[in-house]
């Protein structure tokens, strides 16, 4: 394996860097979007239940901040709670904007691998090809064994790029569609609690 990966040049060795990132990239988005730590059940109905009680201190929108993504933005409400529900709205939406961007981190660099591997499998094609024709224009055609090593080194990157690009392509969509998910859970979260807020505020 360690020869095959050698035969591919230098083209190769940055493609597997680019699959480790990756990895690593993939491995953590899982973790980090996982539904119950983005949007943990029953929260709203614990900020609710504050309300109803009258229990809301700092300390306690201090921890429902903590709690989650979410508990970040349905704190930003909280602390406005006093103030006029179009204020209280732009602070959750503010909030949301934070959150979401903090959601999709990393997903940029993801998508830059999946697009540039392949890209540098076709580089490394090109390169071997050019090694391919140089060997020709030395060597002529008789000896199948000069031109082995730039063919190698064409075929290997280009399998190298696909294995790494299509694989980094999937799961970078897949990401996308689970942050809109979530982006979605959120709103309707925030809007239960302006309502929630409103209908108790409101004569």
């Amino acid at each position: 394996m360690f020869e095959l990966i050698q035969s591919g040049g230098v083209l190769v060795w940055l493609i597997i860097l680019c699959s480790v990132v990756s990895v690593a990239i993939v491995i953590e988005r899982f973790w980090t979007l996982k539904k119950s730590a983005v949007t943990p059940f029953g929260l709203m109905d614990k900020v609710e239940k504050l309300l109803d009680e009258e229990e809301l201190d700092p300390s306690s929108v201090a921890e429902i901040r903590r709690n989650s993504p979410l508990g970040r933005i349905l704190a930003a409400g909280m602390v406005n709670i006093d103030q006029h529900r179009v204020v209280m709205k732009e602070a959750i939406e503010e909030a949301g904007r934070h959150v979401i961007h903090e959601l999709e981190r990393y997903l940029n660099a993801l998508g830059t691998i999946a697009v540039i591997t392949p890209l540098l499998g076709l580089l490394g094609t090109v390169i071997g090809m050019i090694d391919v024709f140089a060997a020709i224009t030395t060597a002529g055609v008789g000896n199948p064994t000069v031109l082995a090593g730039g063919i190698s080194q064409a075929l290997i990157t280009t399998a190298a790029g696909l294995t790494v690009g299509i694989p980094s392509l999937m799961f970078h969509r897949y990401f996308r569609g689970k942050v809109e998910e979530l982006a979605v859970d959120m709103e309707q979260e925030a809007l239960r609690f302006l309502e929630f807020v409103h209908g108790e505020r409101e004569p």
